[in-house]
């Protein structure tokens, strides 16, 4: 008890003490002035721009103006099987094996109106094989659509519905996009339709190699705006509504979105859809070069100033390049005016042109520019219309089977040949009027079905069908 009563009286003693200490410091010694300083000018970071805004941009207006124009496409298709005709040589001529009853699958996707008349862009990969393709407007109508034509090389196709006075998108311009700017994606991810999500340009002429084709062209766009299963054939505008690319893909571990999309540029779309209009095929041109980006150590080698261009590795005989004084080792480093820094942006450029158009080149060759002009060829080495060569090789020209007919044959696809001349069907002994209904046991509801299967065909092709009077038949010719 003592010992707390002295503890009790030392802290009075220097709480008293202090009172006096800070009582002397004022009384005697003299203050400073406190003075508040205003900033009258807020401070401007020399990064960035003296004018930028601070809120994000007003997306409605795109989204409103393109989500009509943006389409669900279902399809049918048959799943890959195989077949055995009991013949062990039959089935080796025809390069079947397996016996599996076919199954009718189905699948979704994406597309986007381009024109009020119903034509429709899409992936490639999204109707490939499909019997049957059906088209669901935003405002629900249905309607069935036919093929125009397809390119695999840029995963492209085109659709074309009976319709009128559509809801669709302008053409903008890819080349324009600038990293950073914002974008949305319009599509159908897992069924939910009309779904809108928004992101930036994260990178341009992205190259995936995810394309097996032999003249596959990858420049892709890339963003993180959300993509899923679904959202393939959709659309990607810019901020004035206006169609910048058809998303095709994502980079995922898992088969949904984890961060990153990517979409064909429309500079590519643009001249696909016109030619597959106007030829039904694509006319792609060539330069007829070998080429690979330039890495550290082709520029450390031919002593290049910067670490970009397309090296040339090889020029064969007969190509275009070859033919204007393009020499193994030159670096590309300008087409058409543009510079390319890289195989992608070189491939988006040429994807462009034609075969017989001219264009300029400018590359490097022993450290100085050298120009030349070049005439683009096609895939046989000349410059002429590339035009598809099945209803030549099969010698018959088709029409669709009425719903009377298959009524009346009881079937539910076929094509009829309407003209037979000299060609394979001809010589397998096939009558004009046949209907065909299969290939290789494959259900065949149009033309493109017809040369899908023969072109996919190993060994030979077993055509099955039946005349109009419902004598069924079948005949067997090789592939040369």
């Amino acid at each position: 008890m003592k010992n707390l009563r002295t503890i009790s009286i030392n802290f009075i003693l220097i709480f008293i003490c202090a009172f006096i200490a800070v009582w002397a410091y004022n009384k005697f010694f003299p203050q400073s002035n406190l003075v508040t300083i205003k900033e009258e000018h807020p401070i401007k970071l020399a990064s960035y721009p003296a004018d930028a805004k601070s809120t994000l941009p007003d997306l409605t207006f795109a989204a409103e103006n393109s989500v009509h124009a943006v389409v669900h496409i279902t399809t049918q298709y048959m799943r890959s099987e195989s077949w055995s005709s009991g013949n062990s040589l039959l089935d080796e001529f025809l390069g079947i094996r397996r016996n599996q009853q076919p199954q009718i699958a189905q699948g979704s996707g994406s597309g986007v109106i381009i024109s009020d008349d119903g034509f429709i862009v899409t992936n490639n990969h999204v109707i490939e094989r499909s019997q049957k393709i059906e088209i669901i407007l935003n405002d629900k109508r249905k309607f069935d659509a036919r093929v125009i034509g397809t390119d695999s090389s840029t995963d492209i196709a085109l659709l074309k519905i009976e319709a009128k006075d559509l809801p669709f998108l302008t053409f903008g311009n890819s080349n324009e996009l600038k990293l950073g700017e914002w974008v949305l994606a319009i599509g159908n991810p897992f069924n939910l339709t009309s779904t809108v999500t928004a992101g930036i340009v994260s990178a341009m002429t992205r190259n995936l190699e995810i394309n097996n084709d032999q003249l596959a062209i990858e420049s892709f766009i890339q963003t993180d705006a959300a993509v899923n299963p679904g959202n393939s054939g959709g659309a990607l505008v810019n901020q004035n509504g206006e169609l910048v690319g058809i998303n095709t893909a994502i980079a995922s571990r898992t088969g949904s979105y984890t961060g990153y999309s990517f979409a064909v540029p429309v500079t590519i779309v643009k001249k696909v859809i016109s030619d597959l209009k106007e030829f039904g095929e694509v006319q792609r041109a060539l330069l007829g070069v070998n080429i690979s980006d330039v890495n550290a150590e082709i520029a450390n080698k031919l002593k290049l100033k910067n670490v970009e261009g397309v090296y040339v590795g090889d020029v064969p005989e007969n190509g275009a390049a070859k033919q204007a004084g393009i020499k193994e080792g030159d670096v590309i480093i300008s087409v058409a005016d543009t510079k390319v820094k890289n195989s992608s942006e070189l491939q988006e450029k040429i994807s462009q042109f034609r075969p017989g158009d001219d264009v300029k080149i400018v590359v490097l060759r022993n450290g100085e520019e050298k120009q030349f002009t070049l005439t683009l060829r096609n895939k046989y080495g000349d410059t002429q219309v590339v035009r598809d060569q099945t209803e030549g090789y099969l010698g018959a020209d088709f029409e669709t089977v009425n719903d009377n007919e298959k009524n009346r044959l009881n079937i539910e696809y076929g094509i009829k040949i309407k003209n037979l001349n000299t060609g394979k069907l001809k010589e397998a002994g096939i009558k004009e009027s046949f209907i065909i209904t299969n290939i290789n046991k494959k259900p065949i509801f149009n033309v493109n079905d017809l040369k899908r299967e023969i072109g996919n065909a190993k060994g030979g092709v077993l055509v099955e069908g039946m005349y109009p009077n419902g004598e069924s038949a079948y005949y067997i010719f090789g592939i040369n």
